[in-house]
Formats: structure tokens, sequence, C-alpha cells
């Protein structure tokens, strides 16, 4: 059994933010260790808390999963991401929102819910479970063709 996500069932959509950093033609993602995409490589983020602002939000996140610092500058990316459970109930529904951020510090290493931080090459992404969302962003700034 996958670890339960809080933000399951929602009354409402919520909003969850990213950071794409991109440092020696690598990307920093994060391998998910909760439901939505357990398991799978995906960008790091989260959900938007109360008074903060989306660039608050994919910094916040980006060192809580992954222990490296960033500057988040320009919204790259936007998708709706929503799931249903095997009863036809809605599971899950975000609005993502994805960030260009510069790297300013740290190694990556996974913390709160990633199993593991990695920076990695287009040809690193071919040999692992990626999230599908993250594959259209990362094909959308031109990382990925």
């Amino acid at each position: 059994m996958h670890p339960e996500s809080s933000n399951a069932y929602p009354l409402k959509p919520l909003v969850g933010v990213g950071a794409i950093t991109i440092k020696d033609n690598k990307v920093l993602l994060v391998k998910r260790g909760v439901e939505p995409s357990y398991g799978l490589w995906a960008i790091p983020g989260g959900t938007l808390k109360l008074g903060e602002n989306m660039r608050q939000c994919a910094e916040r996140e980006m060192l809580e999963e992954t222990g490296v610092k960033v500057k988040a500058w320009a919204c790259v990316y936007v998708f709706d991401f929503i799931e249903y459970d095997d009863g036809g109930k809605i599971k899950f529904h975000f609005i993502v929102i994805d960030f260009a951020a510069d790297y300013i510090s740290g190694e990556p290493k996974g913390a709160d819910d990633a199993l593991e931080a990695r920076w990695l090459s287009g040809e690193d992404l071919g040999a692992l479970s990626v999230a599908k969302n993250t594959l259209d962003a990362l094909r959308s700034i031109g990382f990925l063709s």
C-alpha cells in the first residue's frame, strides 16, 4: 500500500506548485513517496499554503523535498491533474503551476515526501518511470524533444 496523501478526496481543486531547475544540462527531479504518482519521478512541488505566493511555494517545496535552494522566477507550465478512484469518485484534483527556478545551493537528497532526489539528464529519464505530466512539462520547455 502506498502512503496516502492528506490531499486525497478534496472538496474543491487544490493549487499545486512545482520548480523546474536545470543545471549542467540536468533537471532536478524527485521520486515521489506519496500519492498521487507514488514511485514515479516528478518535478519537486507541493500544495500552496494560505498566505504564500506561488514562487515562495515552489522554493519552499524544492528545499523541503531535495535540500536544494532555488530562486523561482517564471511560470513555464500549467496543467490540470484529476485522478479518480475505482468507484469513480475524484481522489485528487490539482491545478499545477510549474515555475522555472535557478539553482542557488545544496546537494539533492530525498526528504519530506520524496524517496529520492537526483539531477537527471534527458537520457537518464528514458530508463526511469517518470510521471506523464513531468515529461510533458519538460518537452514544453525544450529539455526533452
